[in-house]
């Protein structure tokens, strides 16, 4: 996945808990939804995947609101590496890890290159009644609401 399109799938993730009229919707929160979620955005759609991805979306969710330390996502990798694959003279970096894990570590690699190179950039809505959140791309980095329209 690249850089932007795994930030925009992060971002997804994070977003699938909004508050409408007045309620929190989890887009993961049935069997269907979550299978179809993870379908739509590069999984397969296993009920061990859909499970993964609310773990770590919820992990993620309170680190970057700053409920839970910034290392606890770490949990998620436990068994996964990356090993070097040279195809056709170029090197490149093959992820291994479960097949119902992968797009989880994918989230959380993307989470962990955006911390390194934007730090502060991925926030919670500045909205005290909103539940979404936004990845800064403005050059002062003085975004607060995850859309004018919220």
């Amino acid at each position: 996945m690249a850089d932007t399109a795994a930030e925009d799938v992060l971002l997804a993730l994070l977003n699938t808990t909004p508050v409408v009229r007045g309620s929190v919707r989890d887009a993961l929160g049935t069997p269907a939804g979550g299978r179809a979620w993870a379908r739509d955005h590069g999984g397969a759609g296993s009920d061990e995947e859909v499970a993964r991805l609310v773990a770590v979306r919820d992990a993620l969710q309170d680190v970057v609101r700053g409920r839970r330390d910034t290392e606890s996502p770490g949990e998620f990798l436990e068994g996964v590496s990356r090993v070097p694959v040279v195809e056709d003279g170029r090197l490149d970096w093959t992820l291994r890890v479960p097949d119902a894990h992968r797009l989880a570590v994918e989230l959380l690699l993307a989470w962990a290159h955006v911390e390194e190179t934007r730090p502060g950039r991925l926030k919670p809505c500045g909205n005290p009644d909103c539940r979404r959140f936004l990845l800064d791309r403005s050059k002062p980095n003085s975004a607060r609401w995850c859309s004018m329209a919220e």
